[in-house]
């Protein structure tokens, strides 16, 4: 296991409003802003830090596809090459009875991809250690953290404070 030895000092805010405010006005003073974390998401903070769209939505595109055609492909290869049977005078390659299997695995291979997508983008994978800086982060309080290795530390230490925020620093 690596480690970073980074010293990061961040605010801790007690309200939304207030954090919008303060990582607004950080981008207007031009502080590189290493991260910023809520309990909860909080609507129009990406457009404030310049963060992209995701493309899990993509992914869940290409994971509902795969399995649609793994439904279609595999239930067609059963019931026309590998045992064809006609059920209740049904042809071999039924379509209309093929849609609910095909639906359901459609949605599996979906979920199930995007699932496991989320936790190798995020970090969260079994076994996996993440650093946190604050108990609080994942209860009540929404932090902006700054890197002094990219930011001047007291002028870092003046924004948060200047902004309201409660000053912590801690070494990652």
């Amino acid at each position: 296991m690596a480690h970073h030895n980074k010293e990061v000092i961040y605010g801790l805010y007690d309200d939304e409003t207030d954090l919008l405010k303060a990582v607004k006005e950080a981008k207007d003073l031009h502080l590189d802003i290493m991260d910023v974390y809520s309990p909860f998401p909080v609507h129009g903070l990406d457009p404030i830090l310049g963060l992209a769209e995701s493309r899990l939505h993509i992914a869940g595109f290409v994971y509902g596809s795969l399995g649609t055609l793994t439904a279609f492909l595999g239930m067609t290869w059963v019931f026309t090459k590998d045992w064809p049977v006609i059920f209740g005078g049904k042809p071999y390659w039924s379509v209309p009875a093929f849609i609910p299997i095909t639906f359901e695995l459609t949605v599996l291979f979906a979920c199930v991809g995007m699932v496991i997508t989320f936790y190798i983008v995020c970090g969260l994978g079994p076994g996996v250690t993440n650093v946190y800086l604050d108990d609080r982060i994942t209860d009540d309080k929404f932090c902006i953290a700054f890197d002094t290795a990219t930011v001047d530390g007291a002028a870092a230490k003046s924004f948060l404070t200047k902004t309201g925020a409660e000053v912590n620093h801690k070494v990652i």
